[in-house]
């Protein structure tokens, strides 16, 4: 059973996803706090295994939450709520040690994803987040010297869009007119490039690198 703590302020979207979450046979709910500050607290005396953060909670904000449960626990993987789909929300969450970060609007198949995703040990970023993550990358890496960076072709740019907005191979060599094979050369051309062997990698590689700015 995956412990679960659900911290969010607005009373209806709590108990919504709280009636959604223990249905799960594979999950406990294990607490629920309207507040970051409650957040904490339920952290170090709960002990769960995934916190569901809302970023914007009065008190403390949940980016500020987390960095304070980040600092004791962090065995704990947090995956941020949010309304929002700006970089600035997304970068700070992730700095602050979140593991994942997905928008109210998923549906509750995305936010079980997420909780297995980070389970595993892996990043989980949802479809517009991780489109934002990658697109302000890809127009960073423009100003980069190329010799201390690996820069794309135009096509592996528009192949790694595609990639980040989930569509397959085949799906890419429809919307490029491109043969699939071609779109799974780019592909492992891209990873190579970057050093990453997946989405999630090139997203703590770019965030590392101090390629994502918060202005």
């Amino acid at each position: 059973m995956i412990r679960i703590l659900l911290a969010d302020d607005h009373v209806l979207f709590r108990e919504g996803l709280k009636s959604l979450l223990t249905k799960e046979s594979d999950m406990e709910l294990v607490g629920l706090a309207s507040n970051g500050e409650e957040a904490v607290k339920m952290a170090d005396s709960l002990k769960p295994e995934v916190i569901l953060m809302d970023v914007t909670m009065p008190n403390i904000n949940g980016i500020q939450a987390t960095e304070r449960i980040m600092s004791n626990h962090d065995d704990i993987s947090i995956i941020a709520l949010s309304m929002h789909s700006d970089k600035r929300y997304i970068v700070e969450s992730l700095k602050a040690g979140s593991r994942g970060y997905i928008l109210k609007e998923s549906s509750l198949q995305t936010v079980l994803q997420a909780i297995k995703s980070v389970m595993a040990g892996n990043i989980y970023l949802s479809s517009k987040a991780c489109t934002v993550i990658v697109e302000d990358y890809l127009k960073l890496i423009n100003n980069l010297d190329e010799s201390t960076s690996p820069l794309l072709s135009p096509r592996e740019r528009e192949v790694l869009v595609l990639l980040v907005k989930g569509h397959n191979s085949k799906q890419i060599a429809d919307v490029l007119t491109i043969s699939k094979n071609t779109v799974d050369t780019h592909r492992r051309r891209i990873l190579d490039k970057l050093g990453c062997e997946s989405v999630a990698e090139l997203t703590k590689y770019a965030i590392r690198e101090g390629f994502l700015t918060l202005e």
